[in-house]
């Protein structure tokens, strides 16, 4: 489908869903995730946030961290990534 095509049939779905509130809700619910989505792509979710600082924080218990003797060695390090 091209874009005029995806537009159009889009338009004439909304016209149906538009006539009930429930489902426009759900909709307009749905639209605010994708949009989220392509605005910033490395947005966590609450959820996904505290689990990794869990996981990192089981990491560095473990003695798995990266200890840096001085900021220029850290630099180093990070430009390697």
């Amino acid at each position: 489908m091209t874009a005029l095509q995806l537009n159009a049939e889009f338009y004439r779905t909304m016209g149906i869903i538009a006539e009930d509130e429930a489902l426009l809700a759900k909709v307009l619910k749905y639209a605010k995730k994708l949009v989220a989505k392509k605005e910033d792509p490395t947005l966590l979710t609450k959820e996904e946030f505290f689990r990794r600082v869990d996981e990192a924080r089981e990491e560095i218990r473990q003695g798995k961290g990266t200890r840096f003797s001085d900021p220029q060695a850290m630099n180093i390090w990070l430009n390697s990534l």
